[in-house]
């Protein structure tokens, strides 16, 4: 008997209802490849860029994505975690998917699973990001996407992601992250990172550090793969300010919407995957301008200022930390944080609390999320607040003056319901 179709809500309640995608993970490659050869392997009708790494991730997919699409292709791009809304994670030419072909993509798939269940062809139901995976291959497949740039969900050796043949690889500064699962060191958490280079495939590297680094150069020099490292990329006269950043890459001026001084090394880490994929310089150009990456020091509202930004671990938590020594320090600063259980809280919070007048704990509206009075009790701060959710923690900062900022931060789930209020309300 066929699966019966669902429509959008029902679609997403039973993606969700596949569990936490990273609890529930079940690193390996085979279900996926089961999958996909069933679906008629969609993953092989596109040109794909697939991306690696600890931080820089997403802002360097969506850079690289526009680039493509400024240069003409029409491209796919699949990142996660979303904001709002899950069909944010499979866009077709710069936009989400609408609904009804996020629903259509997730009965086929479904669909599909239940037969090879059935079958005996698979030992369980694909997870949450096996499914999304799949999801993305269809709709680019069956949209005529040319190039798709694909974020890897966790690691890259056994992520679904893994089972392309990709014309680049790009790697991301490596830093400590979801250590459970990629080891305790920079080294193993590398290793794993560096499993999606491929023979015959060249890859991209951005600057890392020097552990991450010899683990990475030692695993392409192994295969015999050609590397361009994102320190070749000669820019200069780099002028950073609280929106973006200027700086100059050859004879051409580029401007980057994206805000904080890592986006310089996303940029150049992006200037140099889309030069092998032969982008033309001004095409680059524009695709860097032009670039959006929602949810990462990105200003929703004004006096006070409120910025949103998912600084989930101690890398982007510096990242954040400077960014407010180089642009806030004059201004009083209401930092609002959230964080999963597994997350390296403490160590976060000491990078951040430090630069904030006023803090308010709280938790996204996540099983995993790390009771805010748990948060408090790490705190060393003398004005820490407790709310109960985000919406709480918006009302306690309402209190701000005209010329504070606030920082919602932490977890990108909190982000991302942040982002659902103060977004939605100026829609």
């Amino acid at each position: 008997m066929p699966a019966l179709q669902m429509n959008y809500p029902d679609s997403v309640r039973f993606l969700y209802a596949l569990g936490n995608e990273v609890k529930t993970a079940k690193l390996g490659l085979e279900r996926i490849g089961v999958l996909l050869e069933a679906l008629g392997n969609p993953q092989q009708a596109f040109r794909i860029v697939h991306v690696a790494g600890t931080n820089g991730k997403g802002s360097t997919c969506a850079t690289i994505e526009s680039g493509l699409r400024a240069a003409g292709w029409r491209t796919g791009l699949f990142t996660s975690p979303h904001l709002v809304e899950p069909t944010e994670r499979i866009q077709v030419a710069g936009r989400p998917v609408e609904a009804e072909r996020f629903t259509a993509a997730f009965d086929q798939v479904h669909a599909c699973a239940e037969t090879l269940l059935r079958e005996g062809r698979i030992d369980l139901h694909p997870t949450y990001f096996e499914t999304a995976t799949a999801m993305a291959m269809v709709v680019f497949r069956d949209s005529g996407v040319e190039f798709a740039v694909l974020e890897v969900g966790l690691g890259g050796r056994l992520d679904a992601t893994n089972v392309v043949k990709p014309e680049l690889c790009v790697v991301t500064p490596v830093d400590f992250d979801h250590e459970a699962y990629l080891g305790k060191s920079l080294e193993s958490i590398a290793g794993e990172k560096a499993g999606i280079l491929k023979p015959g495939v060249p890859a991209v590297f951005a600057r890392q550090r020097a552990e991450a680094g010899q683990v990475l150069d030692a695993r392409a020099a192994a295969l015999g793969i050609a590397v361009t490292h994102s320190s070749e990329v000669p820019i200069s006269e780099v002028k950073l300010h609280a929106r973006g950043c200027d700086f100059r890459w050859g004879e051409l001026a580029v401007s980057c919407p994206l805000a904080g001084e890592h986006q310089v090394e996303n940029a150049r880490t992006a200037i140099a995957a889309l030069g092998l994929l032969g982008i033309s310089p001004e095409a680059i150009q524009r695709g860097i301008a032009q670039t959006r990456w929602p949810g990462r020091l990105e200003r929703v509202a004004e006096s006070p200022e409120i910025i949103l930004d998912g600084a989930h671990n101690p890398a982007s938590a510096r990242a954040l930390a400077g960014y407010l020594d180089c642009f806030y320090e004059p201004q009083r600063v209401w930092l609002i944080y959230g964080a999963m259980r597994d997350k390296a809280v403490e160590e976060i919070a000491a990078i951040l609390f430090p630069r904030a007048a006023h803090v308010i704990v709280t938790a996204p509206a996540q099983a995993r999320a790390l009771r805010p009075e748990s948060i408090r009790g790490l705190a060393d701060h003398e004005s820490v607040q407790v709310a109960a959710d985000i919406r709480g923690a918006l009302a306690l900062a309402g209190s701000a003056a005209p010329g504070d900022a606030i920082f919602v931060t932490g977890s990108l789930f909190l982000v991302g319901e942040a982002r659902a209020i103060l977004v939605r309300r100026q829609e």
